[in-house]
């Protein structure tokens, strides 16, 4: 499902976001939809992980993001399922629910089907929040459901790494 570019910079990114986390003592949380615990499997992929990485959230279903992560409705319904707003829900609800330092969110339409004109297949929102700031892109991936669930995690992780050296650099 990935391939040795893709393989490579995912490896990286985590190495990098590892190092951050470990030299910081902070411990991650994420949250994820479309990329269905890849996310996580890629950050645990890693030897001692456990020293930083928390717990790994799939609320793949909007009701299940409501009852497990607390996004509340109105989020839901009035941004949608694949936002900013909801992003940054998840990643805030994943927070709460771990009491980990930093939490990734990541909602989005994989395909092949689920989008619609305005939030076509291969939008994807990844929220990043930490005890200073809540941040959030949006992105739009191109490929199959695989591609772009892979572009999705590299994304999320190039931001995680992004956020703690702009939150938690000495």
């Amino acid at each position: 499902m990935v391939d040795g570019r893709h393989a490579a910079l995912i490896r990286d990114l985590t190495e990098a976001v590892a190092a951050r986390l470990a030299g910081a003592g902070l411990t991650v949380t994420v949250a994820e939809s479309c990329t269905g615990g890849l996310l996580a499997a890629a950050l645990t992929d890693l030897a001692g992980s456990s020293a930083w990485f928390e717990v790994g959230f799939v609320t793949y279903a909007p009701c299940a993001k409501h009852a497990v992560l607390g996004v509340p409705w109105e989020c839901l319904d009035e941004a949608t399922i694949v936002s900013a707003p909801t992003a940054v829900a998840m990643a805030r609800g994943a927070l709460a629910a771990s009491g980990a330092d930093v939490g990734v969110g990541v909602t989005g339409y994989a395909g092949p089907s689920g989008g619609t004109p305005e939030c076509p297949v291969g939008t994807v929102a990844i929220g990043w929040v930490t005890a200073r700031r809540e941040h959030a892109q949006v992105h739009h991936f191109s490929g199959d459901r695989g591609a772009v669930r892979v572009q999705a995690v590299a994304a999320a992780l190039a931001g995680l790494r992004d956020r703690l050296e702009q939150d938690f650099s000495r």
